[in-house]
């Protein structure tokens, strides 16, 4: 495996990880746990650090870069980026400030309710939807490893479509 694909995929992958303690921290602060928006803009950060790490790799390989070793880059940044995450959540919900967890319920529960009213859900529906989730711990350790292992299969398929488009392409000589 080629330097620059450890070095760029380790260096980016821990920025994306305290990007994500940052946006995590703004919004336990200012509990922002609902707000769509926010993980929209992170998504979207995200995205842009990817494309500038794929880019850089491929400048420093000579812009000879393989879909493999496009894919490898994106995969070592997002499991990186994803343990970091994950840490940071079980720390902080689990063993900072325990009590959070049934503030983000609270309010979990409040905008599915709110979202579920306006798409005219039947109340039983409604009810059966509340029942689910005040009988879910979306933050103890399992559940955040849970996550972590969907949101890395998840981010493999955004992997595949930047290694497809960042791959060298194939020069033909007459």
């Amino acid at each position: 495996m080629d330097q620059a694909i450890k070095k760029n995929g380790t260096t980016y992958g821990i920025i994306l990880g305290v990007i994500g303690i940052l946006t995590t921290t703004l919004i336990y602060v200012f509990q922002l746990y609902t707000a769509w928006w926010v993980s929209l803009l992170s998504f979207v950060i995200s995205i842009v650090m990817y494309c500038m790490m794929l880019s850089k790799t491929k400048k420093e390989m000579g812009g000879v870069y393989s879909f493999k070793d496009a894919f490898t880059t994106f995969f070592i940044a997002a499991v990186i980026a994803v343990l970091i995450g994950t840490i940071y959540n079980v720390v902080l919900y689990n063993f900072v400030d325990p009590g959070a967890k049934e503030v983000v319920k609270e309010e979990s529960i409040k905008a599915t309710v709110s979202i579920l009213e306006k798409l005219g859900t039947p109340n039983s529906e409604i009810n059966k939807a509340v029942e689910k989730l005040e009988g879910e711990d979306q933050f103890s350790i399992g559940a955040l490893i849970t996550n972590a292992a969907i949101i890395t299969a998840i981010s493999c398929i955004l992997g595949l479509i930047l290694a497809l488009i960042f791959k060298s392409r194939p020069t033909y000589k007459e």
